[in-house]
């Protein structure tokens, strides 16, 4: 009987088969988009990626010197007696739409930006409102997410949509309901997402097909190689310094 890992291995495979067979396309799609924007002078933002895999791409060695990530917090002090507290408001008001939209207008991102975000249910707040507020600012969203799974739950947004309907262009994850892909005798649940490895997978089609295309069209992308191979430190300053004045 094959154990948990070889298991664990085969639902890779199966996720790596499907971004094989139906996603090559999206990303070529996604890499035009990308390519574009630099070439035009606009910037590339990675919102929250599943526990902070959007770490996996950016500032990488053999990656793009042009990917930020794009997150935010919003703190407001303002005390008030225990009986003041949860006051009706004499407007509508959806705290966490006004403090994305906030955040947004504060930032650095601009009209003909791309920003990749996710949510593997495509179900929560924040990423459908974060994908809304950006479309409306002209910015192109990329939303990584799985359509077998949001398929199957209600969206928790106001506006009834899920990630998959509020962004420009969806890539695909194929992670099954609930992500956890391996069936493990003694536990109620299924156990071990395979999320991650999509959406690092993925994004790495990504980022390597705009590398590509720029290359291709004679102004090569702003890349860092290993920090820790001779020559390492100098390269990547010089790539640092080239992206700077480049933008790409």
């Amino acid at each position: 009987m094959p154990t948990a890992a070889a298991n664990y291995l085969s639902a890779v495979r199966r996720i790596l088969e499907h971004i094989e067979t139906t996603q090559l396309d999206v990303v070529d799609q996604a890499a035009v988009i990308v390519a574009d924007c630099l070439s035009a002078g606009g910037a590339v933002w990675c919102g929250d990626i599943g526990h902070g895999n959007e770490g996996d791409f950016i500032n990488r060695a053999g990656g793009l010197a042009c990917l930020h990530k794009f997150s935010f917090g919003f703190n407001l002090h303002q005390p008030v007696a225990r009986c003041l507290e949860g006051r009706p408001r004499p407007e509508p008001f959806d705290q966490e739409a006004e403090t994305v939209r906030a955040c947004l207008k504060l930032s650095n991102t601009r009209p003909g930006d791309v920003l990749l975000i996710s949510s593997v249910s495509g179900k929560n707040i924040r990423p459908v409102e974060i994908a809304l507020a950006a479309r409306g600012m002209g910015v192109k969203v990329f939303a990584l997410t799985s359509l077998p799974y949001t398929s199957r739950v209600e969206s928790l947004h106001p506006s009834g949509q899920k990630l998959c309907d509020a962004a420009d262009l969806v890539l695909d994850i194929g992670a099954p309901y609930g992500d956890a892909a391996v069936t493990i005798p003694g536990y109620e649940c299924d156990l071990m997402p395979v999320s991650g490895v999509s959406m690092i997978v993925l994004g790495w089609c990504l980022w390597g097909r705009v590398a590509e295309m720029l290359a291709e069209r004679g102004t090569p992308a702003s890349v860092f190689m290993s920090f820790n191979r001779d020559g390492g430190p100098e390269f990547y300053d010089q790539q640092a310094k080239r992206y700077h004045e480049l933008g790409y």
